[in-house]
């Protein structure tokens, strides 16, 4: 079973993407902080991390870079899902080592897709 840590800061948007991933049998950990991301991040390996920029405790900029720059977690995909979604904020996503960017509001069903796209599933 492939695994995925999610750093979200909406309970709402986080129970229906843990719903969803649950159905296609992908498991999920949920942190509603940027600094209670990283250290589940560094915890559970994840196979991916979906990850939003704007968080509390820690912003979803300053998450992917710690990320990326740790020898335990530097190679796992980080897809940013985010609001923001100006090129400066890409660009800043990009610099900050997202693999990814999908941006909110996301269709479900399309978004599912390209998570099991990343995951090779």
């Amino acid at each position: 079973m492939k695994k995925i840590v999610l750093i979200e800061d909406s309970k709402v948007l986080a129970h229906a993407l843990t719903g969803a991933l649950k159905i296609n049998n992908i498991e999920t950990h949920w942190a509603d902080n940027g600094v209670a991301g990283v250290t589940l991040a560094k915890q559970q390996k994840p196979d991916l991390i979906l990850l939003d920029l704007m968080l509390p405790k820690l912003s979803g900029f300053d998450v992917c870079k710690l990320l990326k720059t740790d020898n335990a977690t530097w190679r796992i995909p980080i897809v940013i899902m985010s609001t923001l979604a100006d090129p400066e904020s890409r660009q800043r996503a990009t610099e900050a080592g997202a693999d990814y960017f999908i941006p909110k509001p996301y269709d479900l069903p399309s978004t599912l897709a390209e998570i099991k796209k990343i995951l090779k599933i």
